[in-house]
């Protein structure tokens, strides 16, 4: 390490006075213009993180479903999975180093500490659809050239498939694009190819994000086999309007799709296409969501009609459902009740589901927000290629593998998991939508100075600061029938957000309201200045 390079290369990507960037749920986000200085320390932090582990890391410049004038940056472990938590602090200390002189030192006690060897590491770099992006791609590979490391530009990805290639290029396997086309289309067509239902045209919103171009390029490859009509590929404002966190938060249809018909099969993506949630359009009019909890109980229903058919020379894989606090009650009394499945719940933030997913054989995770997947363990996957040659369960159970992202969840992927599933069972929206019915509820969000003045446990269902809330989040809820109600600090911005469901949308809306007085009352005018 040429600490003179790299003291140089530090004052040329000074951070902005008086700005206090602070590493959320997957990683750094805020306004474009502020970034440069994160990106280029998060350069850092990969080449370093890189070095410690003998492989290659990535980094992907988006802001996923904020709006254009917003970036920020993603951080990919070389098994294709988020930072390691126990690296957490060392980006937020690298990305509130105040200058250069105090990064460096930062950057000393990182070798020290964690006992990095000296040498070139590899990071691979991907971006969405941001005007921004351009500068910020030259910042982190700045950042990683400083330390001597090798940026290898992968250009213009949707955030899943940064990941599956960095997983992939890890484990010496092809990892372009291409490849990634290939083995999920592969997949899906193996799972597929016997399916004596009509195939229905599948609509989606693309959030005129990066998911447009990629999904296009996935259903030429699947020419033939999956229908669909591309809306919002570019023509508006990024997650403007659109796109799956509009769609799941509000409950309207997406600009371009006002006009969808009834029953019509439709989609939508976020801006780096790793949510998705399914809606159509009922007789009356409203909206019908099949969000990530309907995505897990169909994901579980196909894996439990293959597993059915497995004949087994040991123990039943097991198989559970890892959910959050916003999962709605009524898919998670479906799961005990009438899928018999074990279920865990985690903190918000897919680092959290995909760790205690992994304790299954075969894990499903899905926030209520569309992202998610389905892991399968190591062990069983071994299982799984002995019994190939002789059993068709086993590979189902292998071309579901190579469907869905083992990295991270993945709209594309997502997508064809959906489809196949209800195409296996012969099945449309309504079918899915009628196994179960979900609680009315209601999401707020209430802007504070200071998120981390609110805290939580019991993964974040109790607000333990400030002191008070969450005894008048208690009297609240028992107002309402059949009520639930959570608060949380967002990871991306300074606000609180609020879930509330109840028995009927009236109740759960009033709900919400309440618990966002509380929250207003003992928490918006308190912690660090805006």
């Amino acid at each position: 390490m040429d600490l003179a390079q790299l003291m140089e290369a530090c004052n040329q990507y000074a951070k902005p006075a008086g700005f206090r960037p602070a590493y959320g749920t997957a990683g750094f986000r805020a306004e474009a213009s502020l970034l440069h200085s994160t990106v280029f320390r998060c350069g850092l932090l990969m080449a370093a993180r890189a070095l410690k582990t003998g492989a290659a890391t990535g980094l992907v410049v988006t802001a996923s479903h904020n709006p254009v004038t917003d970036n920020g940056v993603k951080l990919v472990e070389p098994t294709g999975y988020m930072l390691d938590q126990s690296w957490e602090a060392w980006a937020d200390k690298l990305a509130d180093a105040e200058d250069a002189e105090a990064l460096c030192a930062i950057i000393r006690d990182l070798y020290q500490k964690e006992d990095i060897p000296y040498g070139s590491g590899v990071v691979m770099l991907a971006h969405d659809t941001r005007p921004s992006a351009e500068e910020l791609i030259k910042a982190a590979g700045s950042g990683v050239k400083a330390l001597g490391g090798l940026p290898i530009v992968c250009g213009l990805l949707t955030t899943p498939q940064l990941h599956w290639m960095v997983r992939h290029c890890n484990n010496s396997l092809k990892h372009t694009e291409s490849c990634y086309y290939e083995e999920i289309a592969t997949g899906f067509s193996h799972l597929v190819h016997s399916c004596k239902a009509k195939r229905q045209v599948l609509t989606v919103d693309c959030a005129n994000g990066v998911g447009a171009e990629k999904l296009k390029a996935l259903a030429e490859r699947l020419s033939g086999k999956l229908d669909v009509t591309l809306r919002s590929t570019g023509e508006g404002g990024l997650n403007d309007g659109c796109g799956a966190d509009y769609v799941q938060k509000e409950r309207r249809f997406p600009a371009g799709m006002e006009d969808c018909q009834n029953g019509a099969r439709c989609a939508s993506l976020d801006g780096d296409a790793d949510r998705l949630v399914y809606f159509q359009r009922l007789p009356g009019g409203q909206l019908q969501l099949l969000d990530g909890d309907r995505i897990a109980v169909l994901a579980a229903l196909l894996i439990r009609d293959i597993l059915d058919r497995l004949s087994h020379d040991a123990a039943s894989p097991s198989v559970g459902i890892v959910q959050t606090a916003y999962a709605n009650g009524a898919s998670s009394q479906y799961i005990r009740e009438q899928l018999r499945l074990e279920t865990a719940v985690t903190a918000t933030g897919v680092k959290h589901l995909h760790a205690a997913a992994e304790r299954f054989d075969i894990g499903i995770y899905f926030e209520a927000n569309g992202h998610g997947t389905v892991l399968f363990r190591p062990a069983l996957i071994e299982r799984l290629h002995k019994l190939g040659d002789s059993q068709e369960a086993a590979k189902d159970l292998l071309a579901l593998l190579g469907m869905v992202n083992q990295a991270v969840g993945d709209a594309l992927s997502g997508i064809l998991l959906v489809e196949a599933a209800l195409r296996r069972r012969q099945w449309g929206l309504n079918d899915w939508a009628q196994l179960y019915t979900d609680l009315p509820s209601r999401q707020l969000k209430v802007k504070v100075k200071d998120r981390s003045v609110v805290t939580t446990a019991d993964a974040e269902t109790r607000a333990v600061t400030p002191e008070g809330l969450q005894s008048r989040i208690n009297e609240s809820v028992r107002g309402a029938p059949s009520g639930r109600a959570f608060v949380r600090p967002s990871g991306t911005e300074d606000v609180v957000r609020v879930y509330a469901e109840a028995q009927t949308q009236q109740a759960a809306d009033k709900l919400a309201q309440q618990v966002a007085r509380h929250v207003h009352e003992l928490a918006a005018g308190i912690g660090a200045a805006p």
